[in-house]
């Protein structure tokens, strides 16, 4: 059954889509992807983008087009240089299926063409495959993501409340298809992506300038900011016990195993547990406390510091563990480290 709004939408569609398009053309922002476009920047940019702000994505892009300015490079590359050059972007499964997708690509006829065949490649979803094919190959697909959704139930004035992101694109996709306009998917797509980044934000929506204001039923029952509705994520509260220890010139890190889930085989400040425990007096209080996030998780990392030099008998017990490296502080650019322990390294070792 369509609701009352969408179908005063719909029935507005050609205006909408004229006065939508007429807006991208005249102010979306220059960004590196879409001047002189391709499909090897269409989809970059595309993961880069996944679940990561434009203004941090500029110069990962700039110096990913630097160092691999094509699929062929791309799939020629070991997985480590790939990795090293995300490096603080995190969210590191996108960089190993970029790198996978590529070398799948190199090796058929000719690039494809429909959302249906994007999908078969590694880490490329409904939104993604969308994006990718309607940007480069023109394909009637609309994308759906936390922005359009936004846009979406404000222009509709849908109070619905949706158990989760997932749920919330599966029941607004055929909305979405039905106003793109087919005729043009490549600017609707964009256009819609613009309006959600710059104009129609989560928080204080700038509605006076929103070029769609006049079709938005959010905007005129004054509801617009409050939606969309999705009920809250539970987050997970963690601590963490790492511990800081410089000996000779080398700082003890931990190597993350190749079948983790996050991380594989980068590195990080180990883990204050097992034999390490030794290094650090129970009294002891923290160095300093560091907080990140992870998905719905939020988590403290305790980061202790030995008063007093390690011993050989600890030194050893340290070096017959396969997952702990000493790594030579001047060599620590060499090695591809999680984000945010690269930034609290960085930082400590001027403190240490």
């Amino acid at each position: 059954m369509i609701r009352n709004e969408e179908q005063t939408l719909l029935t507005n569609k050609k205006d909408f889509n004229e006065h939508l398009h007429q807006w991208y053309h005249k102010y979306h922002r220059k960004l590196p992807w879409r001047s002189e476009p391709s499909v090897y920047k269409t989809v970059i940019s595309e993961f880069m983008l996944q679940q990561t702000q434009v203004d941090t994505v500029l110069p990962y892009f700039k110096r990913w087009l630097e160092v691999f300015p094509n699929f062929e490079v791309l799939a020629k590359a070991n997985e480590e240089d790939v990795v090293k050059q995300w490096e603080g972007l995190g969210y590191y499964s996108r960089a190993r299926n970029l790198h996978k997708l590529a070398k799948e690509i190199i090796h058929k006829k000719e690039i494809p063409k429909t959302p249906q065949e994007w999908l078969q490649f590694p880490g490329v979803g409904p939104y993604t495959a969308a994006a990718i094919t309607s940007i480069a190959f023109g394909e009637p697909a609309a994308v759906v993501d936390g922005n359009v959704i936004r846009i979406l139930t404000r222009l509709t004035a849908n109070k619905n409340e949706f158990k989760d992101n997932s749920s919330a694109v599966k029941a607004l996709t055929p909305l979405a298809n039905a106003l793109l306009n087919p005729n043009d998917p490549n600017t609707h797509n964009q256009a819609v992506m613009e309006l959600g980044a710059t104009v129609c934000m989560r928080a204080n929506p700038l509605c006076t300038i929103c070029p769609v204001v006049s079709f938005c039923a959010g905007a005129k029952y004054g509801i617009a900011e409050q939606l969309p509705k999705l009920m809250p994520k539970k987050t997970e509260q963690i601590v963490l016990d790492r511990i800081w220890v410089v000996h000779e010139g080398k700082l003890l890190l931990n190597k993350i195993a190749s079948n983790a889930k996050r991380l594989a085989n980068m590195y990080e400040l180990p883990e204050r547990n097992g034999d390490l425990r030794e290094l650090i007096s129970e009294k002891e209080k923290p160095w300093v406390i560091k907080k990140r996030g992870i998905s719905n998780q939020r988590i403290q990392e305790n980061i202790y510091k030995p008063s007093t030099s390690p011993t050989l008998e600890i030194l050893k017990t340290i070096e017959g563990q396969t997952n702990i490296e000493w790594i030579a502080i001047s060599k620590l650019n060499s090695i591809t480290l999680s984000g945010p322990h690269k930034r609290w390294i960085n930082e400590l070792i001027g403190h240490s």
